[in-house]
């Protein structure tokens, strides 16, 4: 691949962010849906080798939660692999989902570790700013008082105020430190900036895939076979349009 072949440095240089229109959300999902159409069946064997081995992880005490967070970008990364195969009329491979673990791997896990620690750091902030009374009843599982219960409102909101830049700084960073070989920082800045530049078509994005989630979940969940790998064909969509990079080879 042509990435292979550049340094971080030029890699960095060469991507540009473009401002794209706020009706292309809508051509991302249905890029996605296209990607997804190219090969549903390998896509499906994907999620369920990528559950069958996260979810397990996952319950791991102590450590589990930890790996699986560490992890989520090296896959996340492998699956714009085989994106990127998709649209160079290549074959989607489940070896795809593993391309993470032979390129670039410590700055994939170096975002996930980054992406960990900024949610914790957002969750120790809310954390001090409650009182010692509801911190207790909430590890208790205990139900709270109707002034504590409001006294959670200003904590939540400055969380979801802090949290919206780090998921905007992660959207990108798997795709941008996989196949552009990028230092984890340089990927997620780079993908905030992207996601600040284009704040309303991600917006519009998000409604529409969570109005998608709510339809997938009615026919007994079925659904969710198709959207949740859309959302990472659709992702990869973004990324293209976003970066402008050309989606079609000779």
């Amino acid at each position: 691949m042509a990435e292979d072949l550049h340094s971080p440095a030029q890699q960095l240089n060469a991507l540009h962010i473009r401002h794209v229109p706020t009706g292309n959300a809508w051509t991302w999902v249905v890029n996605g849906f296209n990607l997804f159409k190219a090969n549903p069946a390998m896509w499906i064997i994907l999620l369920l080798i990528y559950l069958a081995i996260m979810i397990p992880l996952s319950m791991l005490p102590v450590i589990g939660s930890v790996l699986s967070t560490l992890l989520a970008p090296v896959f996340a990364a492998g699956m714009m692999w085989g994106c990127q195969a998709l649209v160079k009329k290549q074959d989607l491979e489940i070896n795809h989902l593993f391309e993470g673990f032979k390129h670039n791997t410590s700055q994939l896990v170096a975002v996930g570790g980054i992406y960990m620690l900024s949610l914790l750091f957002i969750a120790v902030v809310v954390v001090v700013a409650l009182d010692k009374d509801t911190v207790e009843l909430l590890v208790k599982g205990k139900n709270l008082s109707p002034e504590q219960a409001s006294g959670l409102l200003l904590p939540i909101l400055v969380a979801m105020l802090f949290i919206m830049p780090v998921l905007m700084a992660y959207w990108f960073a798997p795709i941008l430190a996989g196949l552009h070989n990028l230092r984890a920082m340089d990927a997620m800045k780079l993908s905030f900036f992207a996601c600040l530049k284009n704040v309303v078509p991600f917006l519009l994005y998000g409604i529409i895939f969570m109005l998608l989630l709510i339809l997938a979940i009615i026919p007994f969940g079925v659904g969710l076979f198709v959207v949740i790998p859309m959302m990472m064909t659709s992702l990869y969509a973004s990324y293209a349009d976003v970066f402008g990079i050309e989606q079609t080879t000779d």
